[in-house]
């Protein structure tokens, strides 16, 4: 989790901006979902980390095995192996090979609900046998699930295909319009690519038929399905088919769009991950904390400028609106909208442009009153299931960087963080007062509560006075600014006509014609007279 730097002499939270950048220092952001890593250097780490793990329980695996061939040879020499004869041991042996063989092949065979409902079997047959032996079996089931590759070019088996056929109210559901607005878009898109696009609509519709029967994986297995698929389609975009970069990016969101919008409903929040729970304490934790005020926070926003008002109310609402959407893609841009609503607000109320120390509290301030829902839920789904160039660059990276920040940082807001004692810190939590309250409350509490609303009353009277003053203010100076206006206006006309004076010609006689008797003038020649010629 990043680690938040906070300030108390000019404001309540500070981020470095260096700090929301990898911790492993490749340049890209980092994600506190990731422990500070970017998506590429997470899956590093966690590729190190699943493949150590993995050497552990196939250690473990065969010693538990050696033990169990060792106590079974143990027991049998001891309870009686004279009374066994040649031909029974010779099948037991014959057994325990078969088993042995039937277990490796498992290992490294795809993994299907098929599969797991015959490990259930056999699981059922061998409760007889020793505790040591059940786990032996457990942990090499698990491995063959482990070793299992996350993504497939491969079809489908068979046997996977009559699994898939198999009536189910979740999958077989009717598409949605949603759905079938996507697909057809997709379609119409893929055909401006030609050849690749037929290739991209094959290996996308391979990638949904294989994800239908992987249910059984657990989602960060699902998350690795996707994020090799998007590496996968993007290396063969640039190398195979040399599409350019520009629309190497669209291609990629166009398919994160066709293919999330039908995996949506599997991936979101499933039941297996504790999202949910999640969800419920960040929503619990911001209604308890519904009495921070911007104050505290040191929030550069005045609300009662209209505008800013307008920003923040869309800037809500975008959060807010992040939930309905079902393509990762969507739900970041909904994150940016919120974010260039915040800058705009901060930038009217200060008149000047906004930094980055003003933008994460006016983030947390705006998550604290919006309180957006299944916000851990989203910020998962995003973290899962995105094209993982989106987070590690550019401005949704950025934008989605800082709210993870803003919702660490609501998780462990404490009296410290708001330049507040723990006394007044824990009576606020408890709600035994509220900073809102506190100045109407100060008169002592067996006044009847007539004279409270009184007091109330009178203190939004005097805040109504207080505006009125100040609207009456403000139009006395427009209305002396438009006067001193007028007369800027009048002077530098005046100046204009003083510098350049207008004059007035008289009227010029009109020329007189050419063959007209000229009385004036005798300079000129006398008109040409017709003649007569005798021929």
């Amino acid at each position: 989790m990043k680690k938040m730097n906070l300030k108390s002499e000019r404001r309540g939270i500070h981020v470095d901006q260096s700090e929301l950048l990898c911790k492993k220092g490749c340049g890209y952001y980092g994600n506190p979902a990731w422990q500070g890593f970017c998506s590429k250097c997470w899956r590093e780490e966690y590729h190190k980390a699943r493949q150590k793990q993995i050497q552990e329980d196939w250690e473990l695996a065969e010693r538990l095995q050696r033990e169990e061939e060792e106590a079974y040879a143990s027991s049998q020499s001891t309870q009686g192996a004279q009374s066994l004869t040649f031909s029974k041991f010779e099948e037991k042996k014959t057994n325990e090979k078969t088993r042995k063989v039937t277990t490796v092949k498992k290992f490294f065979t795809a993994s299907s609900r098929a599969g797991a409902k015959k490990a259930a079997q056999e699981k059922i047959v061998k409760q007889g046998q020793p505790g040591r032996e059940r786990n032996a079996d457990n942990i090499l089931r698990d491995l063959k699930e482990i070793f299992t590759p996350s993504w497939e070019l491969a079809s489908p088996s068979e046997a996977e295909i009559q699994e898939a056929k198999a009536p189910s109210p979740s999958i077989n559901r009717q598409a949605s319009i949603e759905t079938d607005r996507v697909s057809k878009e997709f379609i119409e898109f893929l055909k401006t690519y030609h050849k690749p696009g037929q290739d991209i609509y094959k290996q996308c519709k391979l990638f949904l038929d294989t994800m239908n029967h992987k249910r059984d994986l657990s989602i960060e297995e699902q998350s690795e399905c996707a994020q090799d698929f998007y590496q996968n389609v993007a290396d063969k975009l640039q190398t195979r088919w040399k599409v350019p970069p520009e629309k190497v990016e669209k291609a990629m969101d166009q398919i994160e769009k066709y293919i999330m919008t039908r995996q949506y409903k599997y991936v979101f929040c499933p039941e297996t991950t504790d999202d949910e729970k999640k969800d419920l304490a960040v929503q619990k934790r911001i209604r308890a904390l519904h009495w921070v005020t911007p104050q505290m926070l040191c929030v550069p926003v005045n609300e009662e400028i209209p505008e800013v008002s307008d920003m923040v109310v869309k800037a809500i609402t975008d959060i807010i609106e992040m939930d309905s959407k079902r393509v990762p893609r969507d739900k970041l841009a909904c994150i940016t909208k919120c974010s260039k609503h915040i800058f705009n607000a901060i930038k009217i109320t200060k008149n000047e442009p906004a930094s980055a120390d003003d933008f994460l509290p006016t983030l947390i301030y705006i998550v604290l009153k919006g309180n957006p829902p299944r916000l851990q839920s989203n910020i998962q789904y995003i973290t899962r299931f995105c094209n993982p160039s989106r987070l590690m660059t550019g401005e949704d990276g950025y934008y989605f960087t800082n709210l993870c920040c803003a919702v660490a940082f609501i998780e462990k807001l404490d009296a410290q963080s708001l330049n507040l004692s723990q006394e007044d810190f824990d009576r606020f939590m408890t709600g035994q007062t509220s900073p809102k309250k506190q100045e109407s409350d100060s008169f002592s509490p067996d006044v009847c509560l007539g004279v409270k609303q009184m007091c109330k009353s009178l203190d939004l009277l005097s805040q109504l006075n207080e505006r009125q003053e100040r609207i009456v203010s403000e139009a006395k100076k427009l209305e002396k600014d438009l006067i001193d206006w007028t007369d800027g206006i009048t002077k530098e006309v005046e100046d204009i006509v003083e510098k350049y004076p207008l004059e007035i010609k008289p009227k010029s006689q009109a020329l007189a014609a050419i063959d007209s008797e000229n009385v004036e003038n005798d300079k000129l020649p006398p008109p040409l007279q017709p003649q007569v010629y005798a021929g």
